[in-house]
């Protein structure tokens, strides 16, 4: 099985923020989260926990947004 682009979750201070995601969106998250609990040795987390950190990771990967950014983060 090929390593997945997520590790273990941070368990950091978080900022509550509410989004409306597709049925099949919300699918892969859980599907996601069960691989990733595979992966880790722990437990699946919920589907709403991977969000932040697949946005994170997205846009840390995208070279237009950190050029446009200036590298600076917050």
């Amino acid at each position: 099985m090929t390593k997945l682009k997520l590790g273990p979750l941070a368990d950091d201070r978080p900022v509550k923020l509410a989004a409306e995601v597709p049925a099949a969106v919300h699918r892969d998250l859980v599907a996601y989260a069960a691989a990733l609990a595979a992966e880790t040795g722990g437990e699946p987390v919920a589907p709403e926990k991977l969000v932040a950190p697949m946005l994170e990771q997205f846009m840390a990967s995208d070279r237009g947004f950190a050029r446009r950014r200036g590298g600076a983060k917050n």
